[in-house]
């Protein structure tokens, strides 16, 4: 008898595998393609929260694997578009990480990332990047400074929110 193979399963998993199997080994916890930001540990959130190289080359790993671009130690050896490309949407993630570990700490109410899986902010970049603009975060209104954030256009309202990023990673590695 003959096994049919369901090819959208197997492509699937095969993607799962190459973007977060080197997460797997790294933080110990399960991912499919459907885990987003929010899915997250605390623990896993304030390692990719973090700025500096061993977050990046955690980020390398996943993105250059859902891109098929293969491993993270080959990122020196990708055509200077495919570089560019894998920074920018690292940069991207980070913020969003830093994002919800904001909203966990409730000093942001909600952000446009966390409504996304990872694999899709990753292979949808362009497009979420772009949503995420159309609705950027807000700060709680039990902030302190939520009167001066309310009288700031958009733009420096995100401004605002990314200065609040060394104070937000001491604030959540107390929790942790």
């Amino acid at each position: 008898m003959t096994k049919i193979v369901d090819l959208q399963t197997y492509r699937i998993r095969a993607l799962e595998q190459r973007g977060f199997g080197p997460w797997q080994k790294r933080f110990g916890e399960a991912y499919d393609s459907k885990t987003r930001i929010v899915d997250l540990s605390d623990n896993t959130l304030y390692y990719l929260a973090q700025p500096g190289e061993s977050s990046s080359i955690a980020y390398y790993e996943f993105i250059m694997g859902i891109l098929d671009l293969g491993a993270a130690p080959k990122f020196h050896y990708l055509k200077n578009r495919d570089q560019m490309r894998v920074v920018d949407i690292h940069l991207f993630l980070a913020d969003q990480m830093r994002f919800e570990m904001m909203r966990r700490l409730a000093w942001i109410r909600d952000y446009e990332g966390g409504k996304y899986s990872l694999v899709n902010m990753v292979q949808e970049y362009q497009k979420v990047k772009a949503k995420c603009r159309e609705y950027p975060p807000a700060l709680a209104e039990s902030n302190p400074d939520y009167v001066t954030y309310m009288q700031l256009n958009v733009g420096d309202k995100e401004v605002f929110i990314r200065r609040m990023l060394q104070e937000a990673l001491e604030s959540f590695k107390e929790r942790l």
